[in-house]
């Protein structure tokens, strides 16, 4: 008698997967944006030589110089003004020496 052969195993069924499309996210309704304002720090420092200079926070160089704090003082806060920025004056003298006003 011949042999007889195995029998194949059946083939299973692949499964075949189906992605389903993600659910549409709900938008919530947009609040008004607030723009994000980069303030430009400018500096009213007195020099040694008397003179006073205004600065760009953490610069180097100063960006004009003046005979008085007046002087200086109104020259940054109209560039602080155009500019959105915040000036800040160092006081040369007195028991405050060397804190800052902010205006």
């Amino acid at each position: 008698m011949p042999a007889k052969k195995p029998a194949k195993p059946a083939k299973k069924e692949e499964k075949k997967t189906v992605k389903k499309a993600a659910p549409a996210k709900k938008e919530a309704p947009k609040k008004e944006e607030k723009k994000e304002v980069a303030y430009r720090n400018y500096h009213v420092v007195k020099r040694s030589d008397g003179k006073w200079e205004v600065k760009y926070a953490g610069g180097e160089k100063a960006i004009k110089l003046f005979k008085t704090q007046a002087e200086a003082t109104e020259y940054t806060k109209q560039m602080a003004k155009n500019q959105g920025g915040v000036m800040l004056v160092h006081n040369s003298k007195g028991a405050n020496k060397g804190r800052i006003k902010s205006k």
